[in-house]
């Protein structure tokens, strides 16, 4: 198993940045993939950001220039730094790990973008 904890969310006035941080623990050898997904009340999971073991990134549309996500392999943490919030950004992030044809999620946290 695969143990994931988001840290990092909050409040935020439009314009500003935050920084989330996912941090795992527990058969970790399993991993290969992480990323960030994000999901609103009553609408689907919507993959944000995603990073290979070596480094590879790819981007949502809604993200892209805006959100960065990065990875320390020695911590087995990865990372989404936010910048340029929007409102639009509001809602409940969660962190995601997959490999070896499994995939694990955090509890999630909460980002909320207002003035």
């Amino acid at each position: 198993q695969v143990q994931l904890v988001e840290s990092g969310g909050g409040s935020v006035q439009p314009g500003g940045s935050l920084r989330l941080s996912c941090a795992a623990s527990g058969s970790i050898f399993r991993i290969s993939t992480m990323g960030w997904y994000r999901q609103a009340p009553g609408k689907e999971r919507e993959f944000i950001a995603g990073i290979t073991i070596s480094g590879t990134t790819n981007y949502a549309d809604s993200v892209k220039g805006r959100f960065t996500i990065s990875r320390d392999n020695a911590k087995n943490t990865v990372y989404l730094q936010m910048n340029s919030l929007k409102p639009e950004d509001t809602t409940v992030y969660y962190c995601t790990a997959s490999g070896l044809g499994r995939t694990y999620w955090g509890r999630g946290t909460q980002v909320t973008v207002s003035s």
